[in-house]
C-alpha cells in the first residue's frame, strides 16, 4: 500500500481535497482565521464553538472552500505549540478521521511553527514524522489515498518539496502489513527523533528586522548556517503573537545558546533584543551589510560584514565551526 505525500504551491482555501486539517491554538491566526471566520457564515457560533486543546470540531464547508470539509484540531495556545506537539497534532487528526470519517480519500495539512518563529525545516519533519506515526499505526482512514501539506509561499514550498524528498526520495509512504518499508536509515532516524529530541538541540535565537528585504538574508544565508551545524534556528514574529511580544523574545533569548543578530537597517528592536542577550551574558554574533549603519554602542564590537547572501553564509558556516554547541 503506497500512501503519497506531497507539497504544494497553493492557496488553502481553494484546494480541493476531502478534509483540509488546521489546528486551533486557543486564537484564531492566519489560515484558520480566515476558514473560520468563512464557515462562520454558513455555521451559526462557530467560531465560539471551536475545539479546546484535545478536541475536535469537524465542519462541512458547503462549497464555500475548495475543501469539502475542515476538522480543526484543538491544541496548546500558540507559544506553548512547539516541535513535539506538532508531531503530536498531526498523528492526532488522522487518528480521529480514521474513526469519524474512514471514507476520506484525501487529506491536506498546513505547515505549522515556521510562521511563528520555530525552525522551519524542524517543523516540517515533526509534522511528516508524526503524519508517518498515524499510517505506521493503522490510524488513518482506511480510503485514504493520497496527503498534502499545502503552502502558499512559493519558496517554502519548494524548501519543503527538497526536505521531503530527502526523508522519502519515491514521494509516498509504502505500508506492508502494518510496517513502513524502502525508508533508507538516516530517514527512519530523522523521524524517529523528530519532535522528540528538537529541544535538546542547541537554540540559535536570530534577533533582525521583520522586512521582506530581509527574507532571503533569514532563509539562505543564516538559517541554512545553522541548520547545516545541526542546530534549530527560530526567531519571534510579532505579527502571530497577541499579548506582549517583548517577553516571549526575552524568554527565547534566555533559553538561546547563541543569538544572532542582523544590525543591517539599525533596527531599534534589534539593538534592545542585543542588549537584553548581553545582560543575559549570552553569546552573540554580530551580522551587518554595511558597516557605516552601526551605532556608535556597538562599533567596537565584532561584526560580520556581508555583503551577499551566499558570502554571509560561507562566514556563518565558519565562525559556527569555532563557537560549537553542546546539545541539552
Amino acid at each position: 500500500m503506497q500512501i503519497p505525500i506531497s507539497v504544494i504551491s497553493n492557496d488553502a482555501l481553494t484546494i480541493q481535497t476531502d478534509v483540509l486539517i488546521l489546528k486551533y491554538a486557543q486564537f484564531l491566526f492566519g489560515v484558520d482565521q480566515a476558514v473560520a471566520i468563512r464557515l462562520s457564515k454558513l455555521h451559526t457560533n462557530l467560531i465560539e464553538s471551536l475545539p479546546e486543546n484535545g478536541k475536535f470540531v469537524l465542519s462541512d464547508t458547503f462549497g464555500t472552500l475548495g475543501a469539502k470539509e475542515v476538522l480543526f484540531v484543538g491544541v496548546e495556545t500558540l507559544s506553548h505549540f512547539r516541535y513535539q506537539n506538532i508531531r503530536e497534532f498531526a498523528h492526532r487528526a488522522l487518528a480521529h478521521l480514521a474513526k469519524t470519517s474512514p471514507q476520506v480519500e484525501t487529506v491536506c495539512f498546513t505547515l505549522h511553527g515556521a510562521n511563528y518563529g520555530l525552525d522551519e525545516i524542524e517543523s516540517f519533519e515533526s509534522e511528516i514524522a508524526g503524519i508517518v506515526d498515524a499510517l505506521s499505526q493503522g490510524e488513518f482512514p482506511q480510503s485514504l489515498k493520497k496527503i498534502t501539506i499545502v503552502e502558499i509561499d512559493q519558496d517554502r514550498a519548494s524548501r519543503l518539496n527538497q526536505a521531503l524528498t530527502d526523508l522519502f526520495p519515491q514521494s509516498a509512504v509504502i505500508i506492508n502489513k502494518g510496517h513502513l518499508t524502502e525508508m533508507n536509515t538516516s530517514s527512519s532516524d530523522r523521524l524517529k527523533e523528530a519532535g522528540y529530541s528538537s529541544e535538546t538541540k542547541p537554540l540559535v535565537f536570530v534577533a533582525m528586522p521583520f522586512d521582506k528585504k530581509m527574507y532571503d538574508v533569514f532563509h539562505y544565508g543564516i538559517r541554512g548556517a545553522v541548520n547545516k551545524a545541526g542546530y534549530l534556528c527560530e526567531r519571534a514574529d510579532e505579527a502571530y503573537f497577541t499579548g506582549d511580544i517583548m517577553e516571549r523574545v526575552k524568554l527565547r533569548i534566555r533559553q538561546a545558546d547563541l543569538v544572532l543578530a542582523d544590525l543591517t537597517q539599525a533596527n531599534a528592536n534589534v539593538y534592545l533584543e542585543v542588549g537584553y542577550a548581553w545582560g543575559c551574558d549570552k553569546q552573540t554574533v554580530l551580522l551587518v551589510q554595511d558597516s557605516n549603519e552601526l551605532k556608535f554602542d556597538v562599533k567596537s564590537q565584532r561584526c560580520l560584514v556581508y555583503s551577499g547572501i551566499k558570502e554571509l553564509e560561507e562566514l556563518l558556516q565558519k565562525e559556527l565551526e569555532n563557537i560549537p554547541l553542546k546539545a541539552k
